[in-house]
């Protein structure tokens, strides 16, 4: 038996969930396909269980992309604002916790029972578990149905969208699933590579520094060429958040911000006293105090980094009043401008998101449908990767939306009252 649809989502994410939703309520027979059992789970973790699931402040200047105005389209006809009325017309209370950040006051899981909630509206038919092993197309380009093989039987369907994401998290279920469709189809793809993802360091030249596993702190972070100019420094990009030391290296929002840029062989440079005259304040120190400059320090920065830090030198080992100016410049220095070349990242298992995927010049920007007629990409799975704090979230409703939108058109759908 052979099932028809007028269109099939792959992959229960936020993106294929939302536009399934959409298609559904606008007069589509829709099927949606997941292999796993359970719909949305980087919606459940994120955010900590309360999903940061946009930024009200969301922008194009937010996202990487090879194409950095491909995003704009989609971003400008449906914005953070239209999510947030979704939200209120369903009763979800949320908040906004940092720089536009906003999360659900009670859980994430009040955003995925929305998003069930919208298919249900549109009628939408769900399969979970359900692998596809595979996808051919129309004999003739934008003319015929899709054939697909399931665990489930042959579907049949006019148009298609790959909404599985990227290679973040596989114990959640990433696979390279929707890149093999791309590459199927003669789609090009733009490497994809772990982002928003702690960084790490060789072991050895890391002991120092593992001791303080466990502290945060506010820090400036960039990165860039080995060799930068100040010009080029000057156009870099520049996060102010917090910073975590671990075993292996550093994360924290500042890392996993600064991790979309890097890229291997390049240092990062870290500021890890920010709006403190560091120079200043100790040689103003040396003229009045007895104590060791570890304990002056300490006044400035955490304990715990003041005491790492004056350990790595003898001539900061001793009363401030004792040590050189030359001595508590440098010191001052190295702790304002702390220049560190990571090995690696965390990998896939640790990464939010997967920057790269399936390149922007294959497909609109308008409708998300790929130069293969009646294919479509929305979500992590293409070439755009937001920054964190809520801006990958927006992206697979605004992506999500603008394909729904383009699928009823395209199938002269009613809208369902």
């Amino acid at each position: 038996m052979t099932h028809k649809f007028d269109v099939v989502v792959v992959g229960a994410g936020a993106a294929g969930l939302f536009c399934a939703g959409i298609a559904g309520q606008r007069g589509l027979k829709v099927l949606l396909v997941d292999h796993s059992e359970k719909v949305a789970e980087k919606i459940r973790i994120s955010g900590g269980g309360r999903c940061n699931f946009t930024n009200r402040d969301t922008t194009p200047a937010n996202f990487l992309s090879e194409n950095p105005h491909f995003c704009r389209s989609a971003l400008s006809r449906y914005t953070p604002q239209e999510f947030m009325a979704l939200l209120q017309r369903h009763g979800i209370p949320f908040h906004e916790k940092h720089k536009g950040q906003l999360f659900c006051d009670r859980s994430a899981e009040d955003v995925i029972n929305m998003l069930l909630a919208e298919c249900d509206a549109g009628g939408v038919t769900r399969w979970q578990p359900c692998s596809i092993k595979s996808i051919t197309g129309p004999e003739q380009p934008g003319a015929g149905s899709y054939q697909i093989e399931s665990d489930r039987g042959r579907i049949e369907a006019p148009q298609v969208v790959i909404a599985t994401g990227g290679l973040s998290i596989p114990k959640i279920g990433a696979t390279d699933f929707g890149y093999r469709i791309a590459k199927q189809f003669g789609l090009r793809l733009v490497e994809p590579r772990a982002a928003l993802v702690p960084l790490t360091f060789d072991g050895e030249a890391w002991a120092p520094y593992a001791q303080l596993a466990g502290l945060a702190l506010p820090v400036r972070i960039e990165t860039g060429p080995p060799d930068a100019t100040p010009k080029q420094r000057k156009k870099a990009v520049v996060f102010a958040e917090d910073l975590l030391f671990t075993h292996r290296g550093l994360s924290g929002p500042a890392v996993l911000q600064i991790s979309s840029f890097w890229r291997e062989g390049q240092p990062v440079r870290i500021n890890l006293a920010p709006g403190v005259d560091l120079p200043t304040l100790l040689l103003r120190a040396k003229a009045s105090s007895k104590k060791l400059i570890a304990n002056e320090l300490a006044a400035l920065v955490p304990a715990r980094l003041a005491d790492a830090w004056a350990s790595r030198d003898p001539a900061w080992q001793k009363p401030v009043s004792e040590a050189t100016d030359k001595a508590l410049t440098t010191l001052a220095e190295r702790l304002s401008d702390w220049q560190l070349t990571p090995t690696g990242t965390e990998g896939y298992k640790k990464a939010e998101v997967t920057l790269g995927g399936v390149d922007t010049r294959d497909l609109s920007s308008q409708t998300m449908e790929s130069k293969q007629p009646g294919l479509y990409f929305i979500g992590e799975i293409v070439d755009v990767t937001g920054w964190l704090g809520g801006y990958n979230f927006q992206w697979a409703w605004a992506s999500a939306h603008a394909c729904a939108m383009a699928l009823a058109e395209n199938s002269g759908a009613v809208a369902k009252n």
